[in-house]
């Protein structure tokens, strides 16, 4: 397979044709495998915990020393991944807790098989789908994307998954959609955090359409060849590279393509922090502190913080003419 081209900063690339060559389909085969795996000892209480447990002494430095061959595509960063270990330790996960530890402490509680997504709303083919079914109807990608969470620490995470534009055209919008609505699982039974009122539950986030479509915008169901595991968003959750991370909602059960702007979870708890909108801007603090630089994770000193979290030369044209300060 020939060497795909690596985004420069500065430099925009088309995207390229999907891949449904051997490689996709013996990956998406392993994505299938891993979710029955998980699926199965789930059920007798230790999936996650298997999925994601770190080896130790000689096993450890083993496999550290074994890299999974990566090919870089047009949108991907070619800056140090963050290691899997903090990408799964490390994150918001509300409906498990607010620690940073809280999600892979406690989602092991999350059945993710059998699953359903509904896709309804201004589409001519609303469906509900299996996550198996809907991951299999797209070849799976990997994209090496920068996350920007609102509170000032950044992760580079290797994502699978598909181009949400994929399934936007799979379901065929109206004329009359504008919004994509995005909607978590509400289960208070397996998700704990769930029975504080610390959010109006469910979690919902949104899109609009053309941002929907851009072909940045990502569903992933893994990360680094892994599936996903239950505290980063298992089974499907968004990736949206150039917006804050608490727009990337996790455990979708529903996609709505509405005609008007939805109101979202964190906009709704504090409209004067957390805007629809959420794009990556260093120009515009938070009220409670500085947008202007952030704290990688792995790393010790503070670096810049870039318009649109890097990807500016790809996503700016969205917003041409609009107060990004008003529109925040």
């Amino acid at each position: 397979m020939s060497r795909l081209p690596r985004q420069q900063e500065g430099e925009e690339v088309a995207p390229l044709p999907t891949d449904t060559g051997p490689q996709e389909r013996t990956r998406r085969e392993f994505l299938r495998s891993a979710t029955l795996f998980t699926a199965t000892v789930a059920g007798l209480g230790g999936g996650l915990e298997l999925l994601t447990r770190r080896p130790s002494g000689a096993a450890e430095a083993q496999t550290a020393a074994v890299t999974r061959k990566r090919v870089l595509g047009p949108y991907d960063t070619s800056e140090p991944l963050t290691s899997y270990q903090s990408i799964t330790t490390y994150n918001n996960f509300y409906e498990f807790g607010l620690g940073k530890d809280d999600p892979s402490q406690n989602a092991g509680s999350l059945r993710t098989r059998p699953w359903t997504v509904r896709i309804d709303g201004e589409v001519r083919k609303p469906q509900t789908v299996d996550i198996d079914t809907l991951q299999g109807w797209f070849p799976l990608e990997d994209r090496v994307y920068r996350m920007r969470c609102v509170e000032a620490w950044s992760m580079v995470i290797p994502w699978m998954g598909f181009p949400l534009a994929a399934l936007m055209r799979r379901v065929e919008p109206t004329s009359k959609a504008k919004y994509v609505k995005f909607t978590a699982l509400l289960d208070p039974k397996q998700m704990p955090g769930q029975r504080s009122r610390v959010l109006d539950w469910p979690y919902t986030e949104g899109l609009r359409l053309d941002e929907a479509l851009h072909p940045l915008a990502f569903l992933a169901v893994g990360i680094d060849g892994k599936i996903l595991p239950n505290q980063n968003g298992a089974p499907l959750r968004l990736v949206v590279p150039w917006k804050y991370g608490f727009k990337n909602i996790k455990s979708i059960v529903r996609i709505s393509l509405v005609s008007e702007m939805p109101k979202t979870t964190w906009a709704l708890a504090a409209p004067d922090e957390y805007g629809f909108y959420a794009n990556v801007n260093p120009a515009v603090d938070h009220p409670r502190w500085s947008q202007a630089t952030e704290r990688r994770i792995g790393e010790v000193a503070r670096r810049r913080t870039l318009p649109f979290n890097g990807y500016a030369e790809s996503v700016a044209g969205l917003y041409k003419g609009m107060d990004l300060r008003r529109n925040f």
